[in-house]
């Protein structure tokens, strides 16, 4: 099944669009109903497929920067609805495909907002951090019940799940650069061959270690188990509390939630697995990167301050403000004792796990770049132009040293889709065969 896609990801309405369509072509099999609103009013759309008694929960469209979901939303609703019942898991039959096609549409507008009016799609990193957005913790509908009381939107999703009950909850991301990796709630043992077999034919590098779940239990390549409750010494620094999150929400059902994340830009140290000579040196060396990178927008932003939006009143303003109020810190400082370890246990440390914490230092200053040149573009001050040409010149910067330190290449949409769709219906494969 190889995605019938451009080179561009589809918006949240040509989304709906296409899943509107496919209601009508399939009379009887497709059905699209609100599922909720969002925090501004925009509504939460689910398209469902099939009639069977059990339930697979694929949420697209959580994070708004990262947006392969929708496609592979769409390439995964018209497979099941066309009949190609190449296994149980697609038979409508048996199993019925319920589809959230975006998540978090607010967070969707404000990043489709960024790239509004280009004509071309830019596939470097300085393209798609100068236009995309990703809200602050505690307005990521998946991750803030974890963090503050869950918004409309996650309370739509936790609803979701107690009404169907899914034996198996997809949430579909992607990462800017690395490899391609699965996180679950439980092991599905059956997945790990398709997945590795999909991400071989398309050339895709699978990520061995990641910054979300660098020490979680690994029984394939690039597929890692949550740590069971009070294992917080394995969890990335901020997700202590990760059980409260959407992700958790079927284990009540006896469900599993698979996490697929795939790259946008592909880095073929993700697969590297030569120790890493002097560790302990390299994360000193990001959590300084980071921290400078950090002030280096933080007095950009201090000059701007007084004639940029208030927080409450810009999405954008606001993740500054939560980025320069500790977030730096707190990256590089939770690298701070895998340090101390690295410097006693040389061979601690892959390049590949070295690499992806060498992306999380270079992203977070990037993408507070991105958001406050965002904000200077659209302001109206006189010192405004000065001060976007100062950051700018950093920020470009900043993304040249970042392609060329972790070698990337762009992984084509349709490459994308296609191997998140087929990891999707894999796992569903391996979840269903657990039931019997």
């Amino acid at each position: 099944m190889m995605a019938r896609t451009t080179d561009r990801y589809p918006t949240v309405a040509q989304v709906t669009e296409t899943a509107r369509r496919l209601v009508s072509r399939f009379p009887g099999t497709g059905r699209l109903r609100r599922i909720g609103n969002s925090r501004a009013g925009r509504p939460i759309l689910m398209l469902s497929v099939g009639h069977g008694p059990r339930h697979v929960l694929v949420v697209a469209g959580p994070h708004p920067d990262e947006p392969v979901g929708g496609a592979t939303a769409l390439a995964l609703a018209e497979r099941v609805a066309s009949g190609d019942r190449l296994s149980a898991a697609t038979d409508p039959a048996l199993v019925t495909w319920d589809i959230v096609l975006c998540l978090d549409p607010d967070g969707a507008a404000v990043s489709e907002a960024g790239a509004e009016g280009a004509t071309t799609t830019d596939h470097t990193l300085r393209g798609y951090y100068g236009t995309t957005f990703r809200p602050i913790a505690a307005e990521q509908p998946e991750w803030a019940p974890i963090v503050t009381h869950p918004l409309p939107e996650s309370q739509a999703l936790f609803q979701l799940i107690d009404e169907l009950r899914p034996f198996l909850q997809c949430s579909l991301h992607s990462t800017d650069v690395g490899g391609s990796w699965v996180q679950l709630t439980r092991d599905l043992p059956e997945l790990a061959a398709p997945f590795r077999t999909s991400a071989a034919e398309l050339g895709i590098p699978l990520q061995h270690g990641t910054y979300d779940a660098l020490f979680w239990e690994n029984p394939s390549p690039a597929v890692y188990v949550l740590p069971p409750p009070g294992s917080t010494g394995r969890l990335a620094a901020g997700s202590e509390n990760i059980g409260a999150s959407t992700w958790c929400a079927p284990l009540r059902y006896g469900g599993v939630t698979a996490i697929v994340e795939v790259p946008m830009w592909a880095s073929e140290l993700a697969e590297d697995l030569t120790p890493y000579p002097d560790a302990g040196q390299a994360l000193h060396a990001f959590s300084e990167l980071v921290l400078d990178g950090g002030r280096r927008v933080t007095a950009v932003l201090d000059k701007a301050r007084a004639f940029l939006p208030p927080p409450k009143d810009d999405p954008l303003r606001r993740v500054l403000e939560w980025m320069a109020d500790g977030l730096y810190t707190m990256v590089a400082d939770s690298w701070t004792p895998l340090a101390r370890q690295a410097a006693t246990e040389p061979r601690l440390l892959t390049t590949a796990q070295v690499s992806t914490l060498n992306t999380v230092a270079r992203r977070q200053p990037i993408r507070a770049a991105g958001l406050l040149l965002r904000l200077l573009k659209a302001s109206d001050d006189r010192s405004a132009p000065a001060l976007h040409r100062e950051l700018d010149e950093l920020f470009t910067r900043w993304c040249t040293d970042a392609e060329e330190a972790l070698r990337v290449r762009w992984v084509p949409v349709s490459h994308q889709v296609e191997h998140q769709a087929r990891t999707v219906l894999a796992a569903a494969e391996s979840a269903l065969k657990g039931l019997a």
